[in-house]
């Protein structure tokens, strides 16, 4: 696709407060040019009304293939759910089950995984902030938890390069979050800022390894968490020292670089002021979730238009999207899928 079709687009991915694009939201997005956008549990309904919100937000910034994400991870983390759509199961529930029969744990992935791309690609979504690649340990944080495949980096690897192909194959882009790696956060950074204290060989050995394993995603997320042996004064979204060195460095991650979301409480100051020193350390994309068109008109002229290096990992990502195929890929009944994978996991646990 041509750069041109990127020009005055804003490095910025926004939201709607409701189930319709209004009026205003529509001449604020024309105007604006965000990049892409991301819906929540509020702005879904049905299956046509979400088809028709889908294409109505890529209207309004005059870019057919903009991208949509969502977060449909499974377990307490999907934002659609039924009666229209398929009920995942936490990675938490498909890690117990890798633990008593490995092969029975990974064909849950997968069927899981082929599920919700179904959903997602039916509705209009292309890009899934899912896998959540950090690993749980004893203390971390309930606000991850169960969305953790669980501590050992060897067994996350294995089950989320289950979802990272099944979504490939899809035609939906995965994102991994949350980088460097969330699992050691103690307290909510929807609340309030987690500080560890782990040392860099620590991290570096255990929980940067299944974001090195896949640093080729064309998307991932930082984490609001301050790590003191790398930068005891910034988040990691706001750190151009572990963005640079860590995220793009060690970790080697060169693809699309969205912060979590700029209302979360773990970061400080006006959501402008987040949005700049945020792009200023050193991501591609500011992530606003609230869907409030006032906070909208104040973030957005702190987020630049897409710069030179976003440019370049936007080409590469629609180079190696499968967006632009049939995506028909998972072609199985539907209804079969969700017996084995009941099966599986036991019937209702689904």
């Amino acid at each position: 696709m041509p750069k041109t079709d990127y020009d005055g687009v804003r490095s910025v991915i926004f939201s709607i407060e409701g189930t319709e694009i209004t009026d205003q939201e529509r001449r604020f997005f024309e105007t604006e040019k965000p990049f892409g956008f991301i819906l929540f549990a509020r702005n879904v309904e049905s299956p046509p009304q979400l088809q028709k919100l889908t294409s109505e937000l890529r209207a309004s910034v005059g870019r057919p293939d903009a991208p949509i994400l969502v977060d449909q991870e499974g377990g307490r983390v999907q934002r659609l759910r039924e009666p229209h759509w398929f009920n995942a199961p936490s990675f938490g529930k498909i890690s117990e089950l890798y633990t008593k029969d490995v092969r029975a744990g990974l064909r849950a992935a997968e069927l899981s995984t082929q599920l919700i791309a179904a959903d997602l690609r039916a509705t209009g979504f292309s890009v899934n902030c899912s896998p959540c690649l950090d690993l749980r340990r004893p203390e971390t944080s309930s606000v991850i938890g169960d969305r953790s495949f669980g501590e050992v980096p060897e067994e996350v690897i294995e089950l989320s390069r289950i979802v990272i192909d099944g979504y490939l194959e899809a035609g939906i882009q995965p994102v991994i979050k949350h980088m460097p790696g969330h699992g050691r956060g103690t307290v909510d950074s929807h609340l309030e800022l987690p500080v560890v204290s782990a040392s860099h060989e620590i991290l570096s050995g255990s929980d940067f390894l299944p974001f090195k394993e896949f640093n080729f995603c064309a998307w991932g997320m930082t984490a609001h968490i301050v790590f003191d042996a790398l930068d005891p004064e910034n988040p990691a979204t706001q750190s151009p020292k572990i963005i640079q060195e860590i995220i793009r460095g060690e970790i080697g991650f060169e693809g699309l670089l969205l912060t979590d979301d700029l209302n979360m409480q773990a970061l400080k100051g006006t959501l402008e002021e987040r949005a700049a020193k945020s792009i200023s350390a050193g991501v591609d994309i500011v992530l606003h979730c609230s869907g409030k068109l006032g906070e909208m008109e104040a973030v957005a002229p702190a987020c630049p238009f897409l710069g030179h290096e976003t440019l370049g990992r936007i080409e590469r990502w629609e180079q190696n999207s499968l967006l632009n195929r049939d995506g028909d890929s998972v072609a199985a009944d539907l209804v079969q899928m969700r017996r084995e994978l009941e099966g599986l996991l036991g019937q209702g646990e689904v």
